[in-house]
């Protein structure tokens, strides 16, 4: 009788629920394992995609999450795996018909992978054997200029460049003009075509802040 209900709710588990562990760990390969416990018998029922090297039939240790019926999910939390890889992990309980948790599933993120990858692009960010800028060699960098004194007023305003009104684009002028930076040869130039403005515009406006009087944009 017990083999019966043993066999019984390991089909019930399997057919139900290995669908969805298959299909997460296709939707994350190779980065995803999907494990299936059976929390009466403690036994690993099904894996997708194996990264823990276990085998259907293992002891599940599933002791140490201390199933209750109350708790369905467990985690994030994190283990090792075999190879000193750091994975991420989530377990969530499987009620049976009456609400008592018969089986859990197990959702183990290799994210080892992507603390390489993190480490790869800071290196690359941070750069080796990067210098100072050759202060001499750019000490009349107006277009650097323009574009620091643009993003801070960007930022202050919390506006996006790609975002800006005929209002905006106006102030903005304006500013740049009051800053000082069309002082640098081709600045009105380079002014229109970051700002998306046609250049007679900027030449117009700017014209206009030089004999005191305020042209529409």
């Amino acid at each position: 009788m017990k083999r019966a209900k043993d066999t019984t709710r390991k089909a019930m588990l399997l057919k139900r629920y290995a669908p969805i562990a298959d299909s997460i760990a296709t939707l994350f390969f190779p980065y995803a394992e999907v494990v299936i416990h059976d929390t009466v018998d403690r036994q690993v029922i099904h894996i997708a995609n194996n990264l823990s090297r276990r085998e259907v039939g293992d002891d599940s240790a599933i002791d140490e999450l201390d199933i209750n019926a109350r708790k369905k999910i467990y985690g994030p939390y994190e283990k090792m795996n075999w190879d000193g890889r750091r994975m991420r992990s989530i377990s969530v309980t499987i009620d049976a018909e009456d609400g008592h948790p018969v089986g859990v599933m197990c959702i183990n993120f290799n994210i080892a992978v992507f603390e390489d990858i993190g480490a790869a692009l800071e290196l690359f960010v941070k750069g080796i054997g990067v210098a100072s800028r050759p202060v001499d060699l750019f000490k009349d960098d107006w277009q650097e200029r323009i574009n620091i004194f643009l993003h801070e007023w960007l930022q202050k305003r919390q506006l996006a460049l790609n975002s800006l009104n005929r209002d905006h684009k106006r102030e903005l002028v304006e500013a740049l003009y009051l800053e000082g930076a069309f002082n640098g040869k081709s600045a009105a130039n380079y002014v229109a075509t970051i700002l998306g403005m046609g250049r007679a515009t900027v030449y117009k406006h700017l014209k206009g802040l030089r004999d005191g009087s305020e042209p529409e944009l």
